[in-house]
């Protein structure tokens, strides 16, 4: 059964858990991690016979175009991460059609394909925020995966849907996965929650979601891997939800490959059937939900 597995390329200086102390107007004088670490996640995927969805931010395509053409010529999907990691929510129209317009530019430019998936940054796409979904379509968006389903300081959606769903102007939303426990969305989804939940539990909400024969929307980040990255002095909260787990995640990957057979969202969600696929590492077929 095919799941999807996505990496949202952004360095350790771009969380929003990082905001504060790492400004935008700082970014260009900060050390890049994200070219070696990258470099890492592809070297693992192909070991694995993995393929991934790579949600580029415009920024990173922009300094790192060459990132961007490895990705393509390893046969992974690319996609747009946003220019700035700026939450939508927290943008107007313009600023979020200016913002998404520039990076699907940049990065179609070094990817020599189109770009047609997106994710926001912070999954910040929220309840009501249907202009936004327009305007990625009227962009030549197919798809998004901008949904994160649970209860969250950042991002907080806990009454969105779980399974994937077309939204008023026919752009198809991928929602992350959750664990459905005791009438809440739990997370086992990837990111933070992979370095730093026990495994047996993660392990269980992710059989569960085999044992239901659906398909499984996972992400993770290139500087998750990465435990030599700078220690920068933001508040507590915000150094455990970004240092936590770092030493462990490329062996819980490393597990969860092989368990479980990965591919881009765009075939493990069949979008775009006139479009032509990327080449897949497996003999399956991929799932249509």
């Amino acid at each position: 059964m095919w799941n999807a597995l996505t990496v949202d390329v952004e360095d350790y200086f771009h969380t929003e858990a990082m905001t504060q102390v790492a400004p935008r107007d700082r970014w260009s004088k900060m050390d890049l991690h994200v070219e070696k670490n990258t470099w890492k996640l592809l070297e693992l995927f192909d070991r694995h016979g993995v393929r991934a969805t790579m949600f580029f931010l415009g920024w990173i395509a922009a300094r790192c175009p060459g990132l961007v053409t490895a990705a393509v010529a390893a046969g992974h999907e690319v996609a747009c991460h946003s220019y700035w990691h700026r939450p939508v929510c927290q943008l107007t129209p313009d600023e979020f059609r200016a913002d998404t317009l520039q990076a699907k530019e940049i990065i179609e430019a070094a990817a020599g394909v189109e770009v047609v998936g997106y994710r926001a940054p912070s999954f910040s796409i929220l309840k009501g925020m249907d202009w936004a979904t327009d305007i990625l379509t009227d962009l030549g968006f197919l798809y998004s995966s901008s949904c994160h389903p649970i209860r969250h300081d950042l991002f907080n959606n806990p009454t969105a849907p779980r399974a994937p769903y077309f939204t008023r102007s026919g752009l198809l939303e991928i929602p992350i996965t959750t664990w459905r426990l005791f009438g809440r969305n739990l997370p086992v989804g990837g990111g933070a929650y992979l370095r730093i939940l026990p495994f047996s539990y993660l392990k269980a909400g992710w059989k569960e979601n085999a044992d239901s024969r659906v398909a499984m929307m996972l992400y993770l980040h290139p500087w998750e891997i990465d435990d030599k990255q700078p220690r920068l002095p933001a508040n507590l909260k915000s150094r455990l939800r970004q240092y936590m787990g770092l030493k462990g995640m490329a062996a819980r990957l490393e597990w969860l490959f092989s368990a479980y057979s990965f591919t881009s969202a765009r075939e493990a969600f069949a979008v775009g059937s006139a479009l032509p696929k990327l080449t897949s590492p497996h003999s399956l077929q991929p799932v249509i939900v």
